[in-house]
């Protein structure tokens, strides 16, 4: 039900799962309530074994009890030589047993940090797609354009005779299944599209990452372009970094921009470096003289006369038939050509006199403003990357390095720079928010249900405690297949709670049970473990068999899923060890410092029982049970007939519970 409220892209698709999972549950429910207890009354199972030779479908059916009894015989083998001893031995052995998981959560969470076990934000999606974008500085002519974007059309050209050659060989396909140029909008920016064969039809070792580094190396560094992005997809929610900074000084914005984008572009680890503040077009920026203001002119009169002198400005409106005509008046091309007919344009005064600009004013020709951008009210410029290797590289570090080191040195020098983290972090963030939130309140509920079906307020926090060591099944089975942990993997580690909590429900369950029939503390800790291994054990592997053809699946749309089976598969396979021998280990714990703690209340010696809830409950109903027989038995029978006191208690028990 968590999937329900989680925000962004992967709540809205999430949530969907959730509603299917939610259904398929309630018909299992209803499954097991209504429809198998029927089955089973009809079960042979209740009959006595008939060893009469069979014929035909059912000498098959008998073939299979075969199997049965071996299984059966393998579990047992399993319960009484591995697994009694091994539970034995953790409770004989509790603070050593305890000690080797703990030091495997902290080598797991030393191996996260380390690098070792590789972290991301989203998964890396296979794409089928390769995405040139070349822009050039504003204002460059549309032939340059087209002739750079043209070079690198004959360069991907080149890169697909390689690649087929190379992996297509012996078929009649070619990689590239067209390859789409354009020029525009506007004459300095470009795009060439490469679509490659689905993945399907291509060997895996062909990824659109390795072609658009393929195509990057042959074109090598182009001259006098303003950004060159080699985009091969699959980068869901966005860049794996990207950096908004925020301010309203522009200078110091663009400043802060220089360094983090140098900054970037030193780091071996990322490639397509970029921002989204590219300069202009080339403007002339005039300032006045102060000998100007004497004259009586102002800014804006001097700018509107060199714009009416070099731009144009509107003569005359006249109609013609239906056609409207408008005469603009400009300087004839000569004497607009050149930056000197600048200096020597004349400017008119208030009183009419001609003076020559350059006596006026001065002039520095700088590149304009394509875009403003704001967020949050301030202006904003973003730099954003991308990783040159997503399958060794991890974007968390990276943004860690960015937000721990970079940027305080950065903000150190402009003070009035801030800082926001985008792209992918920015839709984790939004993931993770509400997830804690709903996930918060989610194991508040799981713990008040289950403390209120055990009457107990230790047990299923002992149950809850189990969730972080869990990780450590998790964080290795993305090392083992060469996953990064990522959000998808976090929402994995949601659904192996429930399967924790029901295998441990099961455990504690039983184990209440046998404190009730009468058995010491530690034989009921020890024959629940063995009761429950069977049950706990098949739970585990058939789920961990079900999720495998998802985990080795090879198709580019299984690659989204598999790291949140691989949370799944792993960490209920360490569950099962979890539950059957740290649960009883924390059991124990628990029964001791209660035994410690009434101790110091009353000062009696307490036997490990007696703090039991599951014991505590028995003595309350059985000293109900004497209250009720003692009230039936003095109540005067008037000559009516009396009932049989056992089975009233009975019945009133039951309508009690």
């Amino acid at each position: 039900s968590i999937f329900l409220f989680l925000d962004g892209r992967i709540g809205e698709f999430f949530g969907e799962v959730s509603v299917i999972v939610i259904l398929t549950l309630a018909v299992s429910l209803i499954e097991a309530l209504i429809i198998l207890p029927a089955h089973l009354a009809h079960s042979k199972a209740l009959h006595p074994i008939d060893d009469k030779p069979k014929k035909g479908i059912a000498k098959v059916f008998s073939k299979l009890r075969i199997i049965n009894k071996s299984g059966d015989r393998a579990m047992a083998w399993l319960r009484d030589k591995m697994y009694s001893p091994t539970l034995r031995f953790a409770l004989k052995y509790k603070l050593l047993t305890f000690s080797f998981f703990v030091f495997a959560l902290l080598l797991t969470f030393g191996s996260v940090g380390g690098g070792i076990i590789r972290t991301a934000f989203f998964p890396q999606i296979a794409s089928d797609r390769v995405q040139i974008s070349l822009q050039m500085p504003n204002g460059t002519n549309e032939k340059v354009t087209d002739s750079i974007i043209s070079f690198i059309e004959e360069k991907a050209e080149i890169v697909n005779q390689e690649l087929t050659e190379q992996y297509l060989k012996g078929t009649d396909k070619v990689l590239y299944e067209n390859v789409i140029k354009n020029v525009g909008p506007g004459s300095s920016t470009a795009s060439l599209t490469i679509n490659l064969l689905p993945g399907e039809e291509r060997p895996d070792e062909i990824r659109s990452d390795m072609v658009s580094t393929r195509l990057r190396e042959l074109v090598g560094p182009v001259i006098g372009v303003e950004s060159l992005i080699y985009g091969s997809g699959g980068n869901f929610g966005g860049d794996p970094v990207s950096v908004s900074l925020l301010g309203y000084n522009i200078e110091e914005l663009k400043g802060a921009k220089t360094e983090l984008k140098n900054a970037l572009l030193r780091n071996p680890e990322l490639k397509d470096v970029a921002d989204n503040d590219p300069a202009g077009i080339k403007e002339i920026r005039l300032e006045l003289k102060e000998n100007a203001y004497l004259l009586g002119l102002d800014l804006r009169t001097v700018m509107n006369q060199v714009r009416a002198g070099f731009f144009g400005t509107q003569a005359q409106r006249f109609q013609r038939g239906q056609d409207e005509i408008r005469v603009w008046v400009r300087y004839d091309r000569e004497n607009r050509s050149s930056i000197t007919d600048l200096d020597e344009m004349r400017i008119v005064t208030p009183n009419g006199s001609r003076i020559p600009l350059k006596e006026i004013a001065s002039y520095s020709i700088e590149r304009g403003e394509v875009a403003i951008n704001h967020l949050d009210g301030q202006r904003e410029i973003q730099i954003s990357a991308d990783l040159k290797d997503a399958q060794t590289t991890s974007a968390t570090d990276i943004m860690t390095e960015i937000r721990t080191e970079i940027m305080p040195e950065i903000q150190s020098k402009y003070p009035t720079v801030s800082a926001s983290y985008e792209g992918q972090n920015r839709e984790a963030g939004k993931l993770l928010d509400s997830l804690q939130l709903v996930g918060f309140t989610v194991l508040f509920l799981i713990y008040v249900t289950i403390a209120f079906t055990f009457r107990s307020f230790s047990q299923p926090l002992m149950l809850l405690i189990l969730i972080p060591f869990s990780l450590t099944a998790v964080a290795w089975g993305h090392w083992i297949h060469n996953f990064p942990m990522n959000i998808l993997s976090m929402l994995g580690i949601i659904a192996l709670i429930g399967i924790m909590v029901n295998d441990g429900l099961v455990l504690i369950g039983k184990f209440n049970g046998n404190l009730r029939s009468g058995m010491t503390f530690d034989d009921a800790i020890f024959e629940a473990g063995r009761s429950r291994f069977r049950a706990i054990f098949l739970t585990s592997l058939t789920t961990a068999a079900g999720l495998a053809p998802l985990i080795f699946e090879q198709s580019r749309q299984a690659q989204f899923l598999i790291p949140m089976a691989i949370s799944i598969a792993y960490g209920i396979g360490f569950a099962t060890v979890l539950t059957l021998i740290m649960l009883p280990i924390f059991l124990s714990f628990s029964n001791k410092v209660k035994v410690g703690t009434k101790w110091l209340a009353t000062g009696n010696t307490i036997t490990k029982e007696e703090v039991e809830r599951a014991i505590k409950e028995q003595k309350e109903e059985i000293h109900l049970q004497d209250q009720m027989v003692t009230k039936l038995l003095k109540e005067p029978t008037n000559g009516s007939t009396v009932s049989d006191p056992k089975k009233d208690l009975e019945k009133e028990l039951e309508d009690t519970k």
